[in-house]
């Protein structure tokens, strides 16, 4: 039966294949056509979208609702308790979209009543191997976890951001959409859409022109985001008086009125900020 719609699904789906060693506890919903591969285990409260493919020894349990397409390598483990000690046992879940993969030695652990309960992977994410997306955290559509890339709980992550290998982001932190997080990096504040941070304490090292180019934004956004970078980053008085400035010389951008919305919107942590006010060119 399909996960993607339990109640009907289609009359000529193909069934699901699952292999004679593999573990599947009633209750578990496994969509048309999936591959079910040897020694797997899914528990009774998942329900795994069409065409899934798990290759072996992969563990899906507690609250879980994948959307089609989701492939799983060897040891990956999805569904277990949080890692949070605060955690006594109360309902909660783990909500993954279409078209995500997840390698070897992945896990995704689900929320917590201080989080809202939910941790969320949004649609065509790739988790390679060894990353680790801890409670209540959500992670945006087309994303990457690079190796070993691993997110503190409560971590938010926006469409289109990479998190490089052997990085770590703090509890609490926002990742904007686009940014890109260097390899070994640790992140402690939150990092602006379009922003480039590297470093063991992680710097703001500038924005993701690269990316922005590979995604096709126009030249006029990329000047016009610069411009802006500069004038929050570089520019003179307090940093509501320098966002004051960016809003009045920039808001209606639409690439702009993501950063400038980010910067006013209620977090938890700083921003991070460039390492010195000379290395802050706006580019990388």
């Amino acid at each position: 039966m399909s996960a993607d719609n339990p109640d009907h699904p289609a009359a000529d789906a193909p069934e699901a294949q699952i292999h004679p060693s593999a573990i599947v506890e009633p209750g578990a919903i496994i969509g048309a056509g999936s591959r079910i591969g040897p020694f797997c285990l899914i528990g009774s409260d998942v329900q795994l979208g069409a065409g899934a493919v798990l290759q072996s020894h992969v563990v899906i349990t507690g609250t879980t609702r994948i959307g089609s397409g989701f492939r799983a390598f060897p040891f990956a483990v999805i569904g277990h308790q949080p890692q949070d000690l605060k955690y006594r046992g109360e309902p909660n879940r783990i909500e993954i979209g279409r078209d995500v993969t997840v390698r070897e030695h992945v896990t995704i652990n689900p929320g917590t009543e201080g989080g809202g309960a939910v941790t969320s992977v949004g649609d065509r994410v790739l988790l390679m191997v060894g990353a680790h997306v801890a409670h209540d955290c959500h992670v945006g559509n087309d994303c990457i976890l690079v190796n070993n890339a691993t997110l503190g709980g409560h971590v938010r992550i926006g469409d289109h951001a990479i998190i490089g290998g052997l990085s770590a982001v703090h509890q609490w932190v926002r990742i904007g959409p686009h940014a890109m997080i260097g390899g070994m990096s640790g992140v402690e504040a939150d990092v602006i859409p379009f922003g480039t941070v590297t470093g063991d304490r992680a710097h703001l090292a500038g924005l993701n022109i690269v990316g922005m180019k590979r995604r096709g934004f126009s030249r006029d956004d990329m000047h016009a985001l610069r411009a802006a970078y500069r004038r929050l980053f570089q520019g003179d008085g307090t940093q509501a008086d320098r966002l004051a400035a960016v809003v009045a010389e920039f808001g209606g951008n639409p690439v702009v009125d993501q950063l400038i919305d980010f910067v006013r919107a209620e977090a938890d942590r700083a921003l991070t900020r460039p390492r010195a006010r000379t290395g802050a060119d706006g580019a990388s």
